[in-house]
């Protein structure tokens, strides 16, 4: 059903708009212990006149269904806009905006949380020797297990090209980095396979917990600095 734009007027008078081309006589509201329907005395109520009535109700369950409709399809683009575009996560503005909910979380109720940084290590070696299609398999690769691997209360998303992170959630500095490790090592545990050929994965993390003090941006930039400064004394080992 087409709807051409909102109508200004109050129900009751396009009721009685209505009813009136139907021809009824449509009279001043009849006294309280009067039995009435939408105003309406038996007497009122000719077959022209249910006739309209059975039309304005049908028009209105119209109106409800496209309104739920609408709903629902505002409900599905809202969605589809937090998702990353290649992998099944969480984008990096939709991201933020969790850092920002269990950082309140966290301070509310003194619960622990924790962020994880990840940087696929040699991505651009994987696109320039196998090609780009090799390149988004890596990147669905770690997504995939990285989900598989985290709490159904724990947050993950791909913030841009080669690096995820992680919300850990009732996870200290300590319990988060233990955790980091072991994500990292189901990360790299096994290769991808694209075609007939097979490349390892290597991951470098770092991890921030998260407080009340910082604000989102900068809590991902404190576990993003860690993430490279554990990169850099691995290069230097």
């Amino acid at each position: 059903m087409k709807i051409s734009g909102a109508r200004n007027e109050p129900f009751s008078t396009i009721r009685r708009r209505a009813l009136a081309q139907a021809g009824a006589q449509v009279a001043a509201p009849p006294p309280a212990d009067t039995a009435a329907f939408l105003g309406l005395t038996e007497p009122d109520l000719t077959p022209a006149v249910q006739a309209a009535l059975q039309t304005l109700l049908s028009e209105i369950d119209d109106l409800r269904t496209e309104v739920g409709r609408l709903k629902a399809k505002l409900i599905e683009t809202e969605g589809l806009a937090d998702r990353d575009a290649l992998t099944p996560l969480l984008n990096r503005r939709a991201f933020l905006r969790e850092v920002g909910r269990i950082r309140t979380f966290a301070q509310r109720y003194g619960a622990p949380a924790s962020l994880v940084y990840f940087d696929l290590d040699g991505f651009k070696a994987v696109n320039d020797r196998y090609g780009h299609a090799a390149g988004d398999a890596a990147l669905q690769a770690v997504a995939e297990r990285l989900q598989a691997n985290v709490r159904e209360s724990d947050i993950v998303g791909r913030m841009g090209g080669d690096e995820f992170a992680v919300i850990l959630v009732q996870a200290d500095q300590t319990i988060a980095e233990a955790k980091a490790a072991a994500l990292a090592g189901a990360i790299q545990r096994e290769p991808i396979a694209f075609g007939d050929w097979t490349a390892p994965l290597h991951i470098s993390y770092g991890v921030a917990q998260i407080s009340h003090d910082l604000e989102p941006e900068a809590l991902v930039a404190r576990a993003d600095a860690a993430m490279y400064a554990a990169k850099r004394e691995r290069a230097a080992g």
